[in-house]
């Protein structure tokens, strides 16, 4: 069910005050006044759309923003006794009673006239009088007036309502003869005699019918007219669709993410490996789908060794003997941070709560890197099962072995006969261990899948480094596959009612197909091929920042700097986002087909991993892409902050000395 009054706090951030609207008082009484109950029934759901809604008599309730806009102009106050000619609705009379001292508002049709008293009435708002008459003729014994507002388009400004004016007074009203457009004046009262005026712009209105204004037969050629907004910039239009988010350690934030909570896999981007923001953001919607929505699985950037030793900590298994501390491997911040230990800490709280009752919620490591670490888990394994095959799976991986630690190095070698041979050598492995899965389904599950699942890992990482050797597109597309094929596999090991949350960098999650990457590189990533697998089934969303700080080093396997992220370039996707003038914002890129039309439209979008070089920004972090294809939802965090590492003083102040952040 919609909630209305979200919606009006959202209409003045957004619609209001994004846009320009800065007066206090009107703001506040917008938010105050519900527009619900000023439209007509079957309209509710809509009150709170930056647009005219059509009322009886073929008359229109205004946009919001223009009735905000007129009453800034005529500059009402507390105090103020303020005329109004056209009541409509009543809904710009309503707004106004709560500013200013009293409000007079004359409507020539009886039947709004009457309906608009008796919302006034039902509302408890005692300070407005309704007339039926002509308004261009004023309400002369009420006079002087503060202001007066015509929501009607005249020939001019009718005389009447210009002497009705005290002096200093502000007349506002549309005029012209052209249906199509007039020009909002407001005409200021300087003098006894004497008067100011200044035009404010295109604007399009019902005609003012009376003896000062059009006579009916000689009226407009339009039966029903609609306010005339400037055509909106792209900006303007992200802003009308975005919906505001409370602060990421509000407990509401996350409530916004519940419509994608029927998906199979939800897939939370980054667009760094350094920033809180996206860190805090994706714990809290994870916590939320987790919660509220049955999710089990949560799937991250990050090997799996180091993930599973997470794994065990969450779901209370104990360390594996031997097992190194997790996450101990260039770059060390992007899992070993305070954001990230936090989440942990959480899950294994939550799983502890649960385990009797409901599946325990898992943490699994999609990524390929950490050779060494699966070589000494299946070794491990084996170790206490089978220590023939330990015997015989050493053999296997003794040619690996002078490349565990810096296995990229391997590539240089592969060219030989000699280590080509390692690749039969890690798939044998690999078949051996996944006959031995089947063979002992069911015995001791979560351990088997985990020493299978590292020797996948190792005969993929094998060929992912040889084929770094050649470069191009190859080890990209054999990694993301790889990451990929293991989400698949562990949604096939929690059972075919798992759902997974994913946490990933943008490059990843975003459709590869809409991107630099897709188009002129040949590329696949986990965002395409989890649409390709599960269609709608799959939520891809990304996360944007204009500016502020990160974690990142400058050369690969550097040291860790506080860098200054370099503000939007003009061109890009993020400049849009950030002259949308929202500090954080939640863009369904469904929910708007014009401006998800616009967004197609390919510019640059900026990617940030663990290198950053702002010298170089527009040749190292910039691609084309196509935001609206790319992604399903898009995440605004205007200014961020870099994440802070984990480092000895965080396990004095509560974190687990040794495990499994061990510092």
């Amino acid at each position: 069910m919609l909630d209305l009054s979200r919606e009006r706090r959202r209409m003045v951030d957004v619609h209001l005050s994004r846009r320009g609207i800065h007066d206090g008082e009107i703001l506040a009484a917008m938010r105050e006044v519900p527009r619900e109950a000023f439209v007509d029934p079957g309209y509710e759901e809509f009150a709170y759309e930056d647009g005219p809604l059509p009322i009886a008599g073929g008359q229109t309730i205004s946009q919001p923003y223009i009735v905000a806009l007129m009453l800034e102009m005529a500059e009402i106050g507390p105090g103020d006794q303020v005329l109004e000619v056209g009541t409509g609705s009543g809904y710009a009379a309503a707004v106004m009673s709560r500013v200013v001292d009293h409000v007079y508002t004359i409507e020539r049709h009886a039947a709004l006239a009457e309906t608009a008293r008796r919302r006034f009435q039902k509302l408890g708002y005692g300070n407005i009088e309704v007339r039926t008459g002509d308004g261009t003729r004023g309400w002369p014994e009420a006079a002087p007036f503060d202001a007066i507002v015509v929501a009607a388009s005249g020939p001019g400004a009718p005389l009447a309502l210009q002497q009705q004016l005290d002096v200093g007074g502000r007349l506002i009203i549309p005029v012209g003869d052209d249906p199509d457009e007039q020009r909002l004046l407001k005409v200021t009262r300087t003098g006894a005699s004497t008067y100011s005026e200044e035009d404010f712009g295109g604007v399009r209105f019902v005609p003012l019918i009376g003896e000062q204004g059009w006579r009916e037969e000689s009226r407009p050629g339009i039966a029903r007219t609609m306010p005339l907004a400037r055509p909106r910039s792209l900006p303007e239009m992200i802003a009308a669709a975005a919906e505001p988010l409370l602060d990421v350690d509000d407990p509401g934030f996350a409530e916004a993410f519940d419509r994608f909570a029927d998906r199979r896999i939800v897939l939370l981007g980054e667009a760094s490996h350094g920033t809180s923001e996206f860190y805090r953001a994706r714990a809290a919607i994870t916590k939320r789908l987790i919660e509220r929505h049955g999710f089990t699985v949560v799937a991250v950037e990050a090997d799996w060794p180091d993930a599973a030793a997470i794994d065990r900590y969450v779901r209370g298994r104990g360390p594996s003997p031997g097992a190194d501390r997790p996450f101990q491997r260039f770059p060390t911040w992007m899992w070993r941070n305070t954001d990230v230990a936090a989440f942990v800490e959480w899950l294994r709280e939550h799983n502890d709560k649960v385990k009797a009752l409901q599946p325990q919620a898992g943490f699994y490591g999609l990524d390929i890197y950490n050779m060494r670490g699966s070589i000494a888990a299946v070794l491990e394994y084996l170790d206490r099962v089978d220590p023939e095959a330990a015997r015989v799976a050493r053999e296997r991986y003794g040619c690996l072995t002078p490349w565990q630690t810096e296995p990229s190095t391997y590539a240089r070698a592969a060219l030989t006969k000699g280590y080509r041979e390692c690749e039969k050598a890690a798939l044998e492995q690999c078949r051996d261990m996944l006959a031995r899965q089947l063979d002992h389904a069911g015995q001791d599950g979560d351990e088997l899948f985990d020493a299978a699942q590292n020797a996948r890992l190792i005969a993929s990482a094998e060929r992912y480094y040889r084929t770094m050797y050649y470069g191009g597109s190859q080890s990209w597309n054999l990694r993301d596959t790889h990451m990929f094929e293991t989400l698949e596999r562990i949604l096939g090991a929690r059972g075919p009612n798992a759902k997974a949350v994913v946490w990933a960098h943008n490059s990843h999650i975003g459709d590869a197909r809409y991107t630099e990457m897709g188009i002129s590189r040949e590329e696949v990533n986990i965002g395409q091929l989890c649409r390709q697998r599960f269609g709608d089934a799959a939520a891809l969303i990304g996360f944007g920042t204009h500016a502020g700080t990160v974690a990142a080093a400058t050369d690969w396997d550097g040291e860790m700097e506080i860098k200054s992220v370099r503000p939007s370039r003009e061109d890009s996707y993020e400049r849009l986002c950030h002259d949308a003038g929202i500090e954080r914002f939640l863009l369904d890129l469904g929910r708007d087909p014009k401006l998800r039309d616009r967004l197609t439209e390919r510019r640059l979008e900026r990617f940030i991993g663990v290198i950053y070089r702002p010298e170089t920004e527009l040749h190292s972090h910039y691609a084309d892409a196509s935001l609206a294809r790319q992604f399903d939802a898009f995440v605004w965090f205007d200014e961020t902050r870099a994440v802070t590492p984990l480092g000895p003083e965080h396990a004095a102040g509560g974190m687990p000395e040794t495990y499994p952040f061990g510092v």
